[in-house]
């Protein structure tokens, strides 16, 4: 008995396989467009708590849709976006609730970065944090914020905040930072800084590295308790 021929599986086409060149480009352009939709949201040409189409996205931010899909899952992943299909998308709200809990879990984190801090840290680098706070509060008391005094203030906030978490040396904790980093300047971006309110933060800063230069743990991590306490007091018009 003759065998009956094997069956040919028939299919209406193959799907493109994509060079590692092109799946690079790929990955480059939507890169590209969440950093334009973050830039967006934290200089305000996107409102925290925006509702908008993937059409006014496109045109607003000069991206191909694709990445810029690619973009809004992360975004969605994050928590800086919900995605409603058919709908557009809605962009977090700066309200109460995402105040409280960003800074909440900020305190969590940061308390227990600065004890490690406190112990660790070589004393030369505290000091050199603590000069950087000085000459700025002497340069804004003799002459003002100036041009780059906001541009001044977050290299110092990046460089206070990121050298806390970078002495855990944990790389889940620096993403989970970096991520409540941008929370925190969505939500700060239509709260005008005034010199009281930077002379306040720098100050409170200060308070943070002296008792870490004089390896007092437990009163660094209270004075960074308050600090994020009357930061987040602040953020709320307080």
């Amino acid at each position: 008995m003759k065998k009956s021929p094997r069956k040919q599986v028939r299919t209406k086409g193959t799907a493109p396989t994509l060079s590692r060149s092109n799946v690079a480009e790929v990955k480059l352009l939507s890169s590209t467009a969440y950093k334009l939709i973050m830039d967006a949201l934290f200089s305000g040409r996107i409102q925290t708590g925006a509702f908008v189409s993937q059409g006014e996205l496109v045109e607003l931010l000069g991206v191909p849709i694709q990445p810029l899909r690619d973009a809004l899952r992360v975004l969605e992943a994050e928590g800086y976006a919900t995605i409603h299909p058919r709908a557009g998308i809605e962009f977090v709200s700066a309200n109460i609730e995402l105040i409280r809990s960003t800074y909440q879990f900020r305190t969590i984190i940061e308390c227990a970065a600065v004890r490690n801090y406190a112990e660790k840290a070589p004393i030369e680098n505290i000091d050199a944090l603590l000069a950087d706070h000085l000459a700025f509060i002497d340069d804004i008391e003799k002459s003002g914020i100036g041009k780059n005094g906001l541009k001044r203030l977050y290299e110092i906030e990046m460089k206070f905040h990121g050298d806390l978490i970078r002495i855990l040396a944990n790389p889940l904790v620096e993403s989970t930072e970096r991520r409540l980093q941008n929370y925190t300047s969505l939500i700060l971006t239509d709260r005008p800084e005034t010199i009281p309110l930077i002379l306040r933060t720098l100050r409170e800063h200060i308070k943070v590295l002296e008792a870490c230069r004089d390896r007092d743990v437990d009163l660094a991590a209270t004075e960074m308790a308050a600090h994020l306490t009357l930061a987040m007091h602040r953020a709320m018009g307080l």
